[in-house]
């Protein structure tokens, strides 16, 4: 065979193709309910290797980041799995379209979300975190977490399900958040309104995240509230144990979308079960509007931080009545 032969002969350029544990890392949706979908859907449909293990394309790897950012909205699996990566595109962007006004100020705190998004994404973690905290000098907590940190939240989960943001990106970024979050917590001042109610906030051993429970703490402090911290992963037991110790007027507990609706469901009513009916729940949780109906009375599911403020005042009036 001539060399000419040899350069005529085209190149196989191997696909890149992820195990199921990186899959699961990648898109954080769980093994088991990959294969379920894969019984049940069709989809995905992964190569095997020679042992017989799961390969994914990439892909289908990427049609599955678009179904978890759209099942963190409240879409269901049955109506989105078996859709192609187009469909899902396109209800993606009708489903986060720009909550920003289409304003001056709009377009400042546009261009200044893009400003720390490139912060991130140059890895210049003194600069983001010297930014994010003029900004929240600026505003002050709760403005700073309605227009800057959510919003950056939002912009870094939207970038990771293009595959342009790494995972340790989004934890940088996080990690940031709380320091500043933390350094302002710290020199809060302490407001004398009345009543203050108590609260404990935690999460449940299932749920590792804790960024929406300290952004939460940040928004009842600017509210006058008393607060004590757990952190996450917190058993039952202890949790009931706190609340008794600390007085608590309300338990208040973040759910992160990769943690299963239906576990943390079933958790809160245990919870609502073991305390005493006149100390209130409050769960932070994307999915609010979906399972309502399935938590028992006497749970106030919140699907936005900024809800804190409102609830916060409607519990004053209650004591006042």
């Amino acid at each position: 065979m001539s060399a000419a032969d040899l350069s005529s002969e085209p190149t196989v350029v191997a696909r890149p193709v992820l195990t199921i544990a990186a899959v699961e890392r990648d898109t954080r949706i769980s093994k088991d309910t990959l294969r379920v979908w894969e019984r049940r859907y069709g989809f995905p449909q992964p190569l095997r290797d020679t042992n017989g293990e799961r390969l994914y394309p990439a892909e289908q790897v990427e049609r599955l980041r678009h179904i978890k950012r759209l099942m963190d909205m409240g879409y269901r699996p049955g109506r989105i799995v078996g859709m192609g990566l187009a469909e899902l595109l396109a209800m993606d962007i009708v489903a986060t379209p720009d909550s920003l006004p289409r304003t001056e100020e709009g377009l400042r705190r546009r261009q200044e979300l893009e400003h720390l998004l490139a912060l991130l994404l140059s890895h210049d973690v003194q600069a983001l975190r010297r930014t994010l905290g003029q900004a929240l000098l600026r505003r002050g907590v709760g403005a700073f977490i309605k227009d800057i940190a959510v919003p950056l939240l939002v912009d870094v989960g939207e970038a990771w399900s293009r595959g342009q943001v790494a995972v340790f990106e989004e934890h940088v970024c996080s990690q940031a958040l709380e320091t500043v979050l933390r350094s302002s917590l710290a020199m809060h001042p302490e407001l004398k309104d009345e009543p203050r109610p108590r609260v404990l906030l935690v999460t449940f051993p299932f749920e590792a995240h804790g960024l929406a429970l300290l952004m939460a703490e940040a928004l009842f402090s600017v509210e006058g509230c008393l607060c004590m911290n757990l952190g996450t992963q917190t058993p039952l037991s202890d949790m009931t144990l706190a609340a008794k110790a600390h007085r608590a007027d309300i338990v208040a507990l973040s759910f992160s979308a990769a943690v299963s609706p239906h576990q943390w469901v079933e958790a809160l009513n245990d919870l609502r079960a073991a305390l005493p009916l006149n100390v209130e729940i409050w769960a932070g949780t994307t999915a609010a509007m979906s399972v309502q109906r399935r938590v028992g009375e006497g749970v106030l599911l919140l699907n936005r931080l900024d809800a804190i403020g409102p609830e916060v005042a409607r519990w004053r009036r209650a004591q006042l009545t």
